[in-house]
């Protein structure tokens, strides 16, 4: 999930053409998202619906408590959705920000320095127009966070929804600015959203992860060891009053996501390919199912236009992303004289930047953090997430849709194999080997035509038809 490097001699190229490794990776990180982000789509309407139609069940539901209370553990389905289900997100997470930082182009300063900045002013950007909007309008400044996030499941699920095709650049593009953006945010939650700490349960965890290096170094295999270690730290962390999301995030940065001689796939990517599908397919439909259930009225939805809290957030996903995304781009190629892909244009990275307007997962969860004890509040917020999405989904839809021929042709061009051997051909066009094959393909061919023809001369001149 990376920001390529160029493939030509000519100077740096801004969304240049992916490495034929990191594209396959990228294409298969796509598909695992898209139907993870179908699912979070079909489970927030759902919730939307359940909220509104049956709101009575719905909070008896979200709000009913199971765990052990000796542990500190007593929690409600909400709090279980947001503390424990989303730790196997924030561990997916983890796993893809150590591949990058070891793995991908993030362990390369210049490749690096286009997304992490462009990520930067993505969240930056929304921060200060929701922090100008409540010094206007007298608001909560708790709130400033909220806006910054963006949901990458949620955002394939639109371009699944509207069927456009991305050019692997951008869609990598997209995903390495969703994998620093992740970063970005657990560094928030845990900094700014740390109630008083304990500091023996935080040894504690401490020491869990600790054993947990020491067993993955030692090459200890075993699901059964992992996973009641995996627990005890995540209740260790939640009773730390650490946001027990960091638990996941650690566990993840810690495994080896680098190949070795014989491996096809390292240990990281092969237990991220394991769990993915656990993350995408059930945890976090289930935070969206049990977290995004707001009702909607016709005064909420005047309230989210009218209270600077609510109209912060929403200004920050559809203003503040697309400007401090397209702006950290557009500077950064600037001050580096880097050259964007002659196959793209500004206005694309500017859609882009706009999709990534849509914060739904961890926009939901830093709301119920930043408002925790103020239900009215924290249920506004939320549907001004809902809100802000969707107007974010509906402007990058339109100018991703106006780009759609030329999307579709680009990627028709990076498919295409005319030799069949599996390789893209536009991998094999700077190498000598491909000129030869393909001209002895096309001798071939005017080989055969020739026979052709003289075969058909032959049996004119005696009025026969050839075979």
């Amino acid at each position: 999930m990376t920001v390529p490097t160029p493939s030509d001699n000519n100077g740096r190229k801004v969304l240049g053409r992916l490495s034929l490794p990191e594209r396959t990776y990228v294409a298969d990180a796509l598909r695992a998202e898209t139907v993870g982000g179908v699912l979070l789509l079909v489970a927030a309407v759902a919730a939307v619906i359940w909220a509104n139609v049956w709101g009575g069940s719905y909070e008896d539901v979200r709000g009913f408590h199971l765990g052990p209370a000796s542990l500190g553990l007593d929690l409600s389905i909400q709090h279980w959705a947001a503390d424990g289900l989303l730790a196997v997100f924030f561990f997916v997470a983890g796993i893809e920000l150590k591949r990058e930082l070891v793995a991908g182009e993030l362990r390369d300063p210049k490749a690096a320095v286009l997304p992490v900045i462009a990520a930067i002013c993505g969240m930056a950007a929304p921060a200060l127009v929701y922090v100008v909007v409540n010094m206007v309008g007298g608001g909560a400044m708790d709130g400033w966070a909220v806006p910054t996030a963006t949901d990458i499941a949620f955002a394939l699920a639109v371009l699944a929804v509207i069927g456009t095709s991305l050019p692997s650049a951008l869609r990598a593009f997209l995903l390495t600015l969703a994998v620093v953006d992740d970063l970005f945010a657990i560094l928030i939650i845990a900094v700014f959203f740390t109630s008083d700490i304990n500091f023996a349960a935080l040894g504690g965890a401490v020491v869990g992860l600790a054993v947990f290096w020491l067993l993955l170094r030692k090459g200890v295999r075993g699901w059964y060891v992992y996973v009641p270690l995996a627990l005890v730290i995540w209740g260790l962390m939640y009773n730390s009053g650490v946001h027990s999301t960091i638990a996941g995030v650690a566990m993840g940065l810690m495994l080896r996501c680098s190949k070795r001689e014989g491996e096809h796939h390292s240990p990281g990517e092969h237990i991220e390919h394991l769990v993915r599908p656990l993350s995408a397919g059930l945890a976090v439909p289930l935070f969206a199912l049990f977290s995004a259930g707001v009702v909607i009225g016709g005064g909420v939805l005047g309230d989210v236009f009218s209270k600077p809290e609510t109209l912060g957030v929403v200004l920050g996903l559809v203003v503040g992303k697309a400007v401090g995304i397209f702006g950290g781009t557009w500077l950064t190629a600037r001050f580096t004289r880097a050259e964007l892909n002659e196959d793209l244009a500004w206005p694309d990275v500017f859609a882009v930047a706009s999709l990534a307007g849509i914060g739904f997962t961890v926009s939901l969860l830093i709301g119920e953090l930043a408002f925790a004890g103020d239900e009215t509040m924290t249920d506004e917020v939320k549907a001004s997430v809902l809100v802000g999405s969707l107007i974010a989904a509906v402007v990058a839809a339109a100018l991703l849709k106006a780009r759609n021929r030329k999307y579709r042709a680009l990627c028709e061009d990076e498919e295409r194999d005319d030799d069949h051997d599996g390789i893209p051909d536009i991998y094999e066009q700077d190498k000598p080997e491909y000129h030869l094959r393909m001209a002895a393909i096309y001798e071939g061919k005017a080989a055969e035509h020739r026979r052709l023809a003289e075969v058909a001369g032959a049996a004119g001149d005696k009025g026969e038809r050839p075979a």
